[in-house]
């Protein structure tokens, strides 16, 4: 059978986005998937869902930088006519259709269009892959050009979320909505769970050993009131890990690592592998690799040197040790664990008895009970003290939902501390933000008065206040530069951080982890934002062991002493 066209594809694209009803919206899906070609489902399926390619890990690696050089080469676009059409849209298919416009609707088919991105994934020439792209704009009109753009930067932006998109697969092919949602979270894939459904085999679906899926989530919570309110008197309360998500895939003594980007870094941490080939049989583990030496917790800025090394050095290895701490069980001898409660999970993964067959490198995840506000409260203290985030707080019955991010894990942490700061620079949003000034770059002072930067926020603050400071700063502009703009010194905002480091990024010389604007000082000048002295007073604190936590919206804060205690079970 012929493929589809692919101009169909922007066409119920247009529908999706120019409706607000999530019924219209769903019917609209259900139709269209129903009526495409066996072949053509699989890869629309991965469109909507934000991904070029079919294949939870696969990306297609189009940067900007190559993807405007495409639209340069397809369009006839000199430079700054590029950086207008985005400068008026902040959106790379609109800048597309904007610079394409009127050419007709084309013969470009959705098996086309597939293979053209598989091309441009597999081919490592920066010319031959700009080329590719090229091509495919240089076909289409400037509605489908929208989309191929859209799509090749993840970014389809039409109103359309997960769970609608597994509603319309449903609706679709006459299955189960439970059904369906039961075979994505096994599989991880949009794509086979739609061609499993067609085929009315959906109760075939299945985990895959080597290839991940997507972790579960925790949902922020306020404070220990809200955790025991949520998840009752028997909470079970785990350390939050300062490290970086990690899935091991086992398959009889070959191991597999994914990040929580579901990207493969078996080779970044040897020492993890080749631990965990020791252990026999096939099994899925969920963890967190952190940086520990001697029993103690080493500081995250120690993991980024590790970070982005394919295969680190026996000297940077020596240096910074890591272990993996498990702290769930997916899958194992066949049986695939998501389904079952939290408890029966952790008995499976208790009898891996990981830290004694791999020598101390997988650990177990520090696990106490709760029943009481004051009892998490006690327990975040100790967590602290281990030179660990703060905690994880889960219902011993929750099912693993991967991708999700439910009331069955809440995590509770708090701030390093806050620092009151005046913005000098500010940057217009993206997707639903991008006629906003939403990005805020932040500054300290020096004993003289001299502004220097210390980090870049854009969360914490209503769309009613970024709309007023948006009207604000377009007054207040010193200098434009497009995108970016600098602002005289005038809005103080209180920016709270989970950790302050060493970066050559900023003029203050620190960089400030997970920045987040807690609210607008209206009620403080200029001469009274934080000083770089403060700001380094700070960071040898939190180097010499005493952790500062902020307590409440004026700064207030306790100190706790850091002992860097790690119980790995």
């Amino acid at each position: 059978m012929a493929s589809s066209l692919f101009a169909g594809f922007a066409k119920l694209a247009d529908t999706v986005a120019a409706t607000s009803s999530k019924i219209a919206k769903r019917d609209a899906l259900a139709a269209y998937l129903a009526g495409l070609e066996v072949e053509d489902l699989g890869p629309v399926v991965s469109w909507l869902g934000g991904s070029a390619l079919e294949g939870v890990a696969e990306r297609l690696g189009l940067g900007w930088a190559q993807a405007s050089a495409a639209l340069a080469m397809a369009s006839g676009a000199e430079e700054e006519a590029l950086r207008a059409a985005w400068l008026r849209h902040s959106d790379f298919g609109d800048a597309a259709a904007d610079l394409l416009a009127g050419r007709p609707t084309s013969r470009l088919t959705v098996a086309e269009v597939a293979a053209g991105y598989r091309a441009i994934s597999v081919t490592r020439k920066t010319d031959k892959r700009v080329g590719l792209m090229a091509e495919l704009l240089r076909r289409a009109s400037a509605a489908e050009a929208r989309y191929l753009a859209k799509i090749a930067a993840g970014e389809l932006r039409i109103g359309l979320r997960e769970g609608l998109l597994e509603e319309a697969v449903a609706a679709a092919f006459d299955a189960s909505l439970t059904a369906v949602r039961r075979a994505l979270m096994l599989t991880g894939e949009a794509a086979e769970t739609a061609r499993l459904a067609r085929a009315g085999h959906l109760a075939d679906a299945a985990l895959h050993l080597g290839r991940p899926i997507r972790f579960m989530l925790a949902t922020p919570a306020a404070d220990a009131v809200e955790i025991i309110r949520r998840v009752g008197d028997e909470a079970w309360v785990e350390d939050k890990y300062d490290g970086i998500r990690a899935q091991l895939h086992a398959l009889d003594g070959q191991i597999q690592l994914f990040s929580r980007d579901l990207k493969n870094i078996t080779a970044a941490f040897p020492e993890i592998v080749s631990a965990a080939s020791a252990i026999p049989g096939r099994f899925v583990l969920d963890g967190e690799l952190v940086p520990y030496r001697s029993g103690q917790v080493m500081d995250f800025a120690s993991l980024q040197t590790r970070l982005g090394r394919v295969r680190p050095s026996a000297e940077l290895i020596d240096r910074v040790p890591v272990v993996l701490v498990a702290f769930d069980l997916l899958h194992h001898g066949g049986v695939d664990h998501l389904e079952h409660p939290l408890r029966d999970r952790r008995a499976g993964l208790e009898s891996l008895r990981l830290p004694e067959a791999t020598g101390g490198l997988i650990l177990y995840s520090h696990l106490e009970r709760a029943s009481s506000a004051e009892a998490v409260d006690a327990l975040f203290d100790e967590a602290r003290a281990r030179h660990n985030e703060g905690l994880m707080v889960k219902d011993p019955t929750s099912v693993y939902q991967p991708g999700r991010r439910g009331m069955g894990w809440l995590k509770l942490k708090k701030a390093l501390a806050t620092l009151d700061c005046v913005v000098v620079g500010v940057e217009w949003g993206h997707g639903k933000r991008r006629a906003v000034l939403s990005d805020y770059t932040f500054a300290v002072r020096t004993d003289g008065g001299v502004l220097l930067t210390i980090g870049k926020a854009f969360t914490g603050l209503t769309d009613a206040e970024i709309a007023a400071l948006t009207e604000h700063f377009t007054e207040i502009t010193v200098e434009d530069f497009g995108r970016y703009r600098t602002v005289a010194p005038e809005v103080i905002i209180e920016v709270a951080f989970d950790r302050i480091m060493r970066s050559g990024r900023h003029r203050s010389g620190f960089a400030l982890r997970f920045p987040r604007i807690v609210r607008i000082r209206t009620d403080k000048s200029l001469a009274e934002i934080d000083d770089l002295a403060g700001v380094e007073a700070l960071f040898m604190a939190q180097a010499s062991g005493r952790i500062l936590l902020a307590t409440g919206r004026d700064g207030e804060v306790e100190r706790i002493a850091a002992t860097g205690e790690l119980a790995g079970g």
